[in-house]
């Protein structure tokens, strides 16, 4: 059980507030608290342990907290995975990206994901509209708490942006009718942006930089998000999503921020890579904001996380489902190596790398279940190629980082469906140094970003107590080795720091949004399928669409239950 104060609270706030309604527009929370009800300190502050929570309140069928659907199997990082292009069909839709659909599966996924977004922006208005009409003087946290709850309507608000781009923002002065009329279009894209910015800049004004209990956001955690936002920003997109210039007094902003948070002193990268993916390290020294999870809190369940449940390795005995998320062939050989310990930025995938004869970034025995290897940091558990569901089609890796050992005190499962309380961390450490990295280069100072992306190298060099075999040796032959000054221009350096962010989230879901964001999602992806579809068959008749597939379409029923208000994404 996980001792910390404000996961605990976080479990009476799944069932706090609840509502019959089917659409986020008529989402008011009913049930024990609501904005009318409110009239103590307690009762405010269990409304903000509730927006905490719905945040962690996505399903496997309407995932929030992992993006591993939507930034991880739309990129080249990893397929589908799980019993063919039929499982859950919705996923392989996504993966083609030109069977994306409106409304796919009765609404599966893309809207069910909107509705979660928008219930706890739901949730966060009612609160910010609640503790607004308290005094200092009867809630004495009332700053604290609305900042915190503009930091968590922005992470929502942000995430949708992320994914759908042309979204309606719905804030605490709206009135139930008053959002009815807001359209999904009523801002251009930076002044979607920049409206967004308010929140996060509200909550870098007014929150400490520590807070009491762990979990909750603090003001470093608000400017590394902020800085996030900036960085999306800069790169200017047009209508049809092409990116048209990078706007270097974002950028500039983006430097200004990540300094706050790495001259606070108050993170670091952890010693060991693998300690981010296990849950004694939960609220580390790397974490600067996560979702919170717990177990055995005398409920029935627990708060887990089952979003990343189906991925699990299908025919190991302690797991039994279900085989989702499975590494790509071209994630794999991304790992190799050359003669110096550098990544061969060119031509990694220009053969299928082998892992005995190979030189290997160390990262990927965290990320890949290889056949043979320690699996999940356990020498006696060796990954089997007998695990994976269906080989024929989506080949022999797994994925590893999302999963807990099946002795793991935060691993439950419920029925075939597995549950973990592990945190999912939204912001790394890892991430701010690179986004600062990414702005120095953009800046045409690529000098000042060479120590930062070689910090992460030397992180990942001396990750290799835990992935040993039982004798003591390394499964891979691992050559890993820090850039040199020596011919660092601008063009090698931005190669190096966007394989750099690949191999350090790899499967985190990250790379999908990266390419959307850098302008490359359109070659990069197309020239991925036509190199693994030579090796997977399953993906002959996928095809990028530049204009169209960097955001999911707007769902169809939103479109219909606003009579047409909400304009449809360009290309579907």
């Amino acid at each position: 059980m996980k001792n910390k104060a404000l996961s605990l609270l976080l479990i009476a706030a799944g069932t706090l507030l609840t509502s019959a309604c089917k659409d986020f527009l008529e989402y008011e929370p009913q049930g024990t608290l609501s904005s009318d009800n409110v009239k103590s300190a307690a009762n405010a502050d269990a409304l903000v342990t509730a927006a905490y929570a719905s945040i962690g309140n996505g399903e496997m069928i309407g995932p929030i907290a992992s993006m591993w659907v939507y930034g991880s199997i739309r990129s080249d990082d990893a397929y589908k995975g799980g019993g063919g292009v039929a499982d859950l069909e919705d996923l392989n839709f996504y993966e083609q990206h030109n069977l994306t659909q409106p409304q796919q599966g009765g609404g599966l996924y893309h809207p069910y994901t909107w509705e979660n977004y928008y219930k706890a922006i739901s949730r966060a208005n009612v609160a910010l509209r609640s503790i607004t009409a308290l005094t200092e003087a009867s809630f004495p946290e009332r700053k604290t708490r609305l900042a915190e709850l503009r930091f968590l309507r922005g992470h929502a608000h942000f995430m949708l942006k992320m994914l759908f781009k042309n979204i309606p923002y719905v804030d605490e002065t709206l009135s139930n009718e008053e959002i009815l009329t807001v359209s999904n279009r009523a801002m251009t894209n930076d002044q979607l942006w920049d409206k967004i910015a308010t929140d996060f800049q509200a909550a870098v004004d007014n929150l400490p930089e520590k807070q009491t209990q762990v979990g909750r956001a603090n003001k470093l955690s608000a400017a590394a998000y902020l800085a996030k936002l900036r960085l999306y920003q800069a790169y200017e997109q047009d209508d049809n999503n092409k990116v048209t210039g990078i706007n270097k007094t974002k950028l500039q902003e983006v430097v200004k921020l990540t300094d706050l948070v790495i001259n606070s002193g108050r993170y670091n990268l952890q010693p060991d890579f693998a300690e981010n993916f296990l849950p004694e390290f939960d609220n580390g020294v790397e974490s600067v904001f996560a979702v919170q999870y717990s177990i055995n809190d005398g409920t029935t369940v627990g708060r887990l996380n089952f979003e990343t449940g189906l991925n699990y390795p299908h025919g190991a005995p302690q797991y039994g489902c279900c085989g989702f998320h499975q590494p790509s062939q071209n994630l794999a050989n991304a790992f190799g190596t050359d003669a110096n310990g550098l990544p061969k930025l060119d031509t990694f995938n220009d053969a299928v790398i082998d892992f005995k004869t190979a030189t290997v970034d160390p990262r990927v025995d965290h990320t890949i279940g290889i056949d043979g290897h320690p699996y999940k940091y356990n020498p006696a558990i060796l990954f089997s190629n007998s695990w994976v569901r269906d080989p024929g089609v989506y080949g022999f890796f797994q994925s590893m980082k999302e999963q807990q050992a099946a002795t793991s005190s935060t691993y439950k499962k419920q029925g075939p469906f597995i549950g973990t309380s592990k945190n999912i961390d939204i912001i790394r450490y890892a991430d701010v140094l690179l986004w600062q990295a990414e702005a120095y280069i953009e800046l045409g100072q690529p000098a000042l970003a060479l120590p930062l992306i070689n910090k992460i190298r030397a992180r990942a060099a001396a990750s290799t107590g835990r992935t040993k075999k039982a004798d003591g040796t390394n499964p891979s032959n691992y050559l890993i080795k820090p850039y040199e000054a020596t011919n660092w221009t601008q063009a090698y350096a931005r190669k190096a720091l966007q394989f750099e962010r690949r191999l350090e989230f790899a499967t985190e879901s990250p790379r999908f949004f990266d390419l959307v964001r850098w302008g490359i999602a359109e070659p990069t992806l197309n020239a991925y399928i036509a190199k693994e579809k030579t090796r997977r068959s399953f993906l002959s008749g996928a095809k990028f669409t530049a204009g169209r597939d960097e955001y999911l379409p707007i769902p169809q029923r939103e479109i219909n239950f606003t009579k047409g208000l909400y304009q449809q994404n360009p290309g579907f």
